[in-house]
C-alpha cells in the first residue's frame, strides 16, 4: 500500500482534539477530518477506497460513533476500514458496544501521544497484511472457481455426451438454480440460504443426472415415446445416480457429497406427491432438489430433444405454471416468474466457456463480500437498541445509571453510580442479603419489575414511587420505565438502564426494551430451541467435523423434589447447569430441554469418549445431601449424514437402554444397538 492511500479519517466533535490526534500522526498519515458522524458518512461515500483506518469518536450531535458503526456495519465499509474508537467513557459497556459493532481498538483521553502513535500504526500495519492476506485468498478461490467451472463443463459433456446433446443443459441447470435460488432467499426467510450454500447446490446440480450412465443408449435416445417399461428402467437413473454417489470410497459425508446425492435421487418428485421415485410430498422434498427440479424441466422444454422440437421462453413458463409438467412449490412458480426476463438473456449467452475470468471474480466477491452477513447484521439490531435507550436518556442528567438484566439476573453499575449508591461493586447480583437490602429492598423490586413486564407497545410507561436506600439513608425515589419495543419479538428476556432521583426532583427515566432470549431461565444454558437451531446449522456445515450429541437426565431428581422440597430442587438443576459450564469448551454447546431433562453438542477429533467420561464423573459427584445420578446416551455424527431429529433419536434411545439397565451410566448408539461405556 503505498503513501498516497495512507489516510486516517479523525472523527470528533471537538476541534481541540482533531488538532491534538492531527499533531501526533500527520508525519505518518496524509489527515481527514469530520466533526459529527453524519460529516464522517459524507467523506466514507467519497474516499472510501483511500482511508486507511479512522479514528471515532462516542459522543457527537447529529449521529453518534455508534451509529456510525451501524451505518458502516449496513454499508459492509466496517470491513475494509478499520475503527479505533476514541472517547472518554471507560465503562465495560460501551467498550463492549464498540468490539460488537466492528470497532476493534479503543483509545480513551486524555491523550497519550505514545500510546495513540503505537496503537494506530500497529494496526494500520495490520490492516494492511489483513489486506493481502485477501487478496492473495481471492486469488486462490478465483483459481478455484475457474477449476470447479471447467471441471462442470467437462462433465456436462461426459454426462451429455451418451444421449446425443451438446452438453448444454448441465451448464443451463446450473445458471437456472443458482439464479432461483438466490431469488428465494431474497424472497422468504423460510430456507435460510448463504451465498456459500447457494453456490454448492449449484456445483451439486451437475450432477442430477449423473444416473443417466446406467440407463442403456437404445431407451435413453428413443426418439420416440418410451414405453411402460422403458420409462421405468429411465426412472431408475435417479436411484443408481443417488446409489453411485452413496457408495463413494471418499468423503461421502461432505455437505456437497450429501446435496448431490439428495438432488440426484429427488429432482423427479413432485410438490403434491405425484414424483418418482418415493412419491415424496410439500418440503419432505429437499429444497436443492425442489430447485433444480424446475431448473431440469425449463431447460428441458426450451431445448431440442430427440423427441421434440424446443418450446419457447414463454410457453415453457405458462407450462410450468400450468401444472403440466408436475406441481411444484407455489414459491418457487413465483421465483421462476420473477427471474424470467434475467434467465432468458443468461441462458442466451451460457456457452463452453461462458463462465469468463469476470463472472468467476464476481462469484468470488460475491462469497467474500457475504462471509459475515450475520454478525453484521446482529451487530445493526444491537445498535438500533442502544441507540433508542440513549436517545431516550440523552436530556437527562445520569447521577445513577444501571441495567437490569432479568435473564441471568443482575444488575450493572457505571463507576459514578456505585459510588453514590455506597456499593462496592459495578456488577450486583441481586440475592435477599446484596441488593434487595442495599438498594431497593425485596418488594419494591419486585413491584418495579411487575411494572415493567406489565408493559405493552401501546401502553409503554410505567411509574412507581420507592423508599430506596441511597447510602446509608432511606431516600423516597421517583423512577419512570419507558419500554421500546421490537416488532415481532417475544419479551422473555428484559433489561432497564436509567436512573434514581430525588421524588422531589424532575422525572427521570429508566428505558426498558425486551427481546427474545436464547437461555432457559433456570439455569442459564441454552433452551432448547436455541440448541436445535444452532446444531442443526453445524450438521448441515458438518464436512469432515465429527460430532456427538449427549442426552441425560438425572436418574433421582423426584427424590430431591420430594425429600428436600422444590426449592431444594432448584438448587440441584443449577448446580449441575453450573458444572457443566465449568467442564465443557467454549466450543461446546449445552442445553436444558427441560424439567431435568440436558443435552450437550461437541466435535471431537478420534473419541469423543475421554472428555465425556470428565463431564460424566465431574456431574455424578454430590450435591449436599442429593447423590447426582444420572443416565446418559450419545450418538455420534460418524458416518452419518441425517438431521438433527434422527440424531437425537439415537441418543435418545441409548438413554434409555441405560435406564433400563442399572443407570448411572453412559452408552453409545451404534447400528441400532447401545453399546454400553459405563455402569
Amino acid at each position: 500500500m503505498n503513501q498516497a492511500n495512507k489516510k486516517i479519517l479523525i472523527v470528533d466533535d471537538s476541534e481541540l482534539n482533531r488538532s491534538l490526534l492531527s499533531d501526533m500522526l500527520c508525519d505518518t498519515f496524509d489527515i481527514l477530518e469530520a466533526e459529527n458522524g453524519m460529516q464522517a458518512i459524507e467523506i466514507l461515500h467519497e474516499h472510501e477506497l483511500e482511508i486507511s483506518l479512522m479514528l471515532l469518536d462516542i459522543v457527537m450531535p447529529e449521529m453518534d460513533g455508534f451509529e456510525v458503526l451501524g451505518m458502516m456495519n449496513e454499508k459492509g465499509w466496517i470491513k475494509t476500514i478499520p475503527v479505533i474508537m476514541i472517547s472518554a467513557e471507560t465503562g465495560g459497556a460501551y467498550i463492549d458496544r464498540a468490539y460488537d459493532l466492528g470497532a476493534i481498538d479503543y483509545i480513551s483521553r486524555p491523550f497519550d501521544e505514545r500510546t495513540v502513535k503505537h496503537r494506530v500504526t500497529s494496526n494500520y500495519l495490520l490492516t494492511v497484511k489483513q489486506k493481502e492476506m485477501a487478496e492473495l485468498l481471492s486469488d486462490q478461490m478465483y483459481q478455484k472457481e475457474k477449476d470447479n467451472s471447467l471441471m462442470i463443463e467437462i462433465l456436462s459433456h461426459i454426462v451429455e455426451f451418451r444421449n446425443g446433446e451438446s452438453g448444454l443443459h448441465v451448464l443451463h441447470v446450473h445458471v437456472i438454480t443458482e439464479l432461483l435460488l438466490r431469488r428465494l432467499a431474497e424472497k422468504s426467510k423460510a430456507y435460510a440460504l448463504t451465498e456459500q450454500e447457494i453456490h454448492m447446490i449449484g456445483n451439486a446440480s451437475a450432477l442430477h443426472d449423473i444416473g443417466k450412465i446406467s440407463v442403456p443408449a437404445e431407451v435413453l435416445n428413443k426418439p420416440g415415446r418410451l414405453t411402460p417399461e422403458e420409462f421405468e428402467i429411465m426412472k431408475r437413473h435417479t436411484v443408481e445416480g443417488a446409489k453411485m454417489l452413496q457408495n463413494i470410497p471418499f468423503r461421502r459425508n461432505d455437505a456437497l457429497v450429501r446435496v448431490a446425492h439428495d438432488i440426484c435421487r429427488y429432482h423427479h418428485e413432485r410438490y403434491d406427491g405425484g414424483g418418482y421415485p418415493d412419491g415424496l410430498k410439500g418440503d419432505d422434498i429437499p429444497i436443492a432438489a425442489q430447485v433444480v427440479a424446475i431448473a431440469d424441466v425449463y431447460d428441458a422444454l426450451t431445448s431440442e430433444r430427440v423427441y421434440k422440437p424446443p418450446f419457447s421462453h414463454e410457453a415453457a413458463l405458462r407450462m410450468i405454471a400450468n401444472g403440466e409438467c408436475g406441481a411444484f412449490n407455489p414459491v418457487l412458480l413465483e421465483c421462476l416468474q420473477d427471474i424470467s426476463q434475467k434467465l432468458e438473456s443468461e441462458l442466451h449467452v451460457a456457452s463452453f466457456g461462458h463462465a469468463t475470468d469476470d463472472s468467476i471474480r464476481n462469484t468470488v466477491q460475491r462469497m467474500l463480500k457475504t462471509g459475515g452477513t450475520d454478525a453484521s447484521a446482529r451487530s445493526v439490531r444491537l445498535l438500533e437498541q442502544e441507540r433508542m435507550k440513549f436517545k431516550f436518556l440523552s436530556d437527562l442528567s445520569r447521577d445513577i445509571v444501571f441495567e437490569y438484566n432479568a435473564v441471568p439476573e443482575m444488575i450493572k453499575l457505571s463507576e459514578q453510580s456505585t459510588d453514590s449508591l455506597g456499593l462496592p461493586e459495578k456488577i450486583v447480583e441481586p440475592s435477599a442479603d446484596r441488593l434487595w437490602t442495599k438498594l431497593f429492598g425485596k418488594e419494591n423490586f419486585a413491584d418495579f419489575v411487575g411494572k415493567l413486564r406489565a408493559t405493552s407497545p401501546e401502553n409503554a410507561v410505567a411509574t412507581g414511587k420507592y423508599l430506596l436506600q441511597i447510602n446509608r439513608d432511606k431516600v423516597w425515589c421517583k423512577v419512570t420505565a419507558k419500554a421500546l419495543w421490537s416488532e415481532g419479538e417475544t419479551p422473555v428476556f428484559e433489561g432497564a438502564i436509567g436512573k434514581i432521583v430525588d421524588i422531589d426532583a424532575e422525572a427521570t427515566a429508566v428505558a426498558f426494551w425486551a427481546q427474545k432470549a436464547e437461555e432457559d431461565e433456570r439455569t442459564g444454558l441454552l433452551n432448547h430451541t436455541a440448541a436445535k437451531t444452532r446444531i442443526s446449522a453445524l450438521l448441515q456445515n458438518a464436512g469432515d467435523k465429527q460430532y456427538a450429541l449427549a442426552v441425560f437426565d438425572l436418574d433421582n431428581f423426584k427424590q430431591a423434589n420430594d425429600s428436600y422440597g422444590h426449592l431444594f430442587g432448584d438448587e440441584v438443576l443449577e448446580e449441575v447447569a453450573r458444572r457443566i459450564k465449568c467442564n465443557i469448551r467454549s466450543t461446546d454447546l449445552a442445553a436444558r430441554m427441560g424439567g431435568d431433562e440436558f443435552i450437550l453438542f461437541m466435535e471431537y477429533k478420534k473419541s469423543v469418549t475421554p472428555q465425556l467420561k470428565r463431564i460424566f464423573d465431574r456431574l455424578c459427584e454430590p450435591f449436599k445431601e442429593f447423590a447426582v445420578s444420572i443416565s446418559m446416551g450419545v450418538a455420534c455424527t460418524e458416518n452419518f449424514g441425517g438431521s438433527y431429529e434422527e440424531l437425537f433419536r439415537r441418543a435418545d434411545a441409548a438413554m434409555y437402554e441405560v435406564k433400563r439397565n442399572k443407570k448411572n451410566g453412559f452408552a453409545f448408539y451404534a447400528d441400532g444397538t447401545c453399546a454400553s461405556s459405563r455402569s
